[in-house]
């Protein structure tokens, strides 16, 4: 019978192996979601190289249409913005594509702000157009992020 240390030793090597690859944090608002759509189905094996977090229906998005893996966190209105944001501080995110439309009015606003700025904060790489996203993903610098272990 193994101990709980050894249990715990075995857990943490499983989670820093899944962690080899960079971590990569992608938000879509309504009307940039087909946009986001149609780039990831274009840049599908570049984006399946990196472990993807993404809020809510942009998730959903991601498995469905695209048929990546993704970790699905709340929706952005309910505080996905926000778990994004704390997952930045935390150094849990090395990069973010926010599709942000900006012709539309969010109530969320200020989780917007709060994401972007700690991006800022953080030095974290932030795209916020399919543009700045096609070079944050090609970048080999962002690959390096997470050397194996």
């Amino acid at each position: 019978m193994r101990s709980r240390w050894w249990i715990a030793v075995l857990t943490s090597d499983m989670l820093r192996s899944q962690s080899d690859r960079p971590r990569l944090a992608i938000i879509a608002h309504d009307g940039k979601k087909a946009d986001l759509v149609a780039f990831a189905t274009f840049n599908r094996s570049r984006l399946a190289q990196y472990e993807l977090i993404a809020t809510g229906a942009t998730g959903d998005l991601l498995r469905d249409k695209v048929g990546l893996q993704v970790e699905g966190v709340t929706a952005g209105p309910y505080g996905g913005d926000v778990q994004i944001a704390s997952r930045v501080v935390q150094g849990e995110v090395d990069a973010v594509i926010f599709l942000v439309d900006p012709l539309d009015k969010h109530p969320h606003d200020p989780d917007i702000q709060t994401l972007l700025r700690i991006c800022n904060v953080r030095n974290v790489p932030l795209a916020t157009n399919i543009a700045t996203a096609d070079v944050l993903i090609s970048s080999p610098l962002l690959q390096e992020l997470r050397p194996a272990s």
